[in-house]
C-alpha cells in the first residue's frame, strides 16, 4: 500500500494486505505512456436510485485507487440516436469524452432479458470513425449488469457483442450483481460481499489490460487488409495524378 499509485483510503470494504499496485515494470514499460489511464465510464439508468450508476461510482473509486483518471458521463438529456445533430451538447460530450478515453467501463441494469436503450443510446452515438480517428479501436473495455431479481449475463453478454463490434479490446473477466437492492446502503455504497470483490477483480484486470495495451493499439489493430486496401487507393490516385499530367 506504499505505492503512489494505490491509493484505497476511500474503500473500507477492501482487504489492504491483499490489494497489489500494479507493478512500475508493467507500468512505465520502454516507450510507454507514463500519465494516469484515462477511464470513462457509461451506467444505464436514469433513476434516482439507480443501481447502475451506483456500481459505476464504486469502479471509478477502485480506478482511482489504481492510478486512474476518470469521467463518469451522464446520461440524462442526451437525446435519442439520428434525433439531433452530432454538434448537440450532450453528443459532443459524449463523443469527447470517448476519443479522450484510453479504457471504458459499462454498466447497465437488465431490463427485459437485455441491456437498457438507456446505455445503448450512448453507444450508438459513439461513431465507429471520424474522419481519420477511430474513437473506440483497441481501447480495453469492462463490462458489467445490474439485476433486480436472480443472476443473469444477458446485458453484460450483449455488450460483450457491441464491444467486439466496437473493435475494443474487451477482457475476459466481467460482473454481474443480482438482487442490486441489496448490495447497496442507503448512501450507494456497495456493501462488502464475494460480488463486491469481483467487481474489485474486473477493474483490476480492466487496468493491466490498459496498461499493456495503450501506446500499443494502433500497432496490435493494424490489419492486413486494411494495408492493402489503402496502397491499392494510393495506387489509384497515383494513376490517376499520371494521367492527368500532374506529375
Amino acid at each position: 500500500m506504499t505505492d503512489p499509485f494505490l491509493n484505497a483510503t476511500d474503500l473500507p470494504n477492501i482487504s489492504s494486505i491483499d490489494l497489489d499496485a500494479i507493478a512500475p515494470s508493467h507500468r512505465d514499460a520502454a516507450g510507454h505512456e507514463t500519465h494516469r489511464p484515462r477511464v470513462l465510464l457509461l451506467y444505464g439508468s436514469l433513476r434516482e436510485r439507480s443501481y447502475s450508476r451506483f456500481l459505476v461510482l464504486e469502479a471509478e473509486r477502485l480506478l482511482k485507487a489504481f492510478g486512474a483518471e476518470t469521467r463518469v458521463f451522464d446520461p440524462a438529456g442526451l437525446p435519442l440516436p439520428d434525433d439531433v445533430g452530432i454538434d448537440h451538447p450532450k453528443v459532443a460530450e459524449l463523443r469527447e469524452a470517448c476519443t479522450w478515453s484510453e479504457a471504458q467501463v459499462w454498466c447497465s441494469p437488465e431490463r427485459h432479458g437485455a441491456m437498457t436503450g438507456v446505455l445503448k443510446s450512448q453507444i450508438d452515438w459513439i461513431p465507429l470513425s471520424t474522419g481519420a480517428i477511430r474513437p473506440t479501436q483497441g481501447k480495453t473495455l469492462a463490462l458489467m449488469q445490474v439485476s433486480g431479481g436472480s443472476q443473469s449475463f444477458n446485458a453484460v453478454n450483449q455488450m460483450r457483442v457491441l464491444g467486439r463490434w466496437m473493435r475494443m479490446v474487451t477482457i475476459p473477466n466481467q460482473s454481474s450483481v443480482p438482487k442490486a437492492y441489496q448490495e447497496f446502503d442507503d448512501e450507494g455504497r456497495m456493501r462488502p460481499s464475494p460480488l463486491y470483490d469481483r467487481v474489485v477483480d474486473v477493474i483490476e484486470e480492466l487496468m493491466k489490460f490498459t496498461y499493456l495495451v495503450r501506446g500499443r493499439s494502433d500497432y496490435l489493430v493494424d490489419r492486413y487488409s486494411e494495408r492493402k486496401a489503402a496502397r491499392e487507393k494510393d495506387m489509384a490516385l497515383e494513376q490517376v495524378a499520371q494521367g492527368a499530367g500532374l506529375y
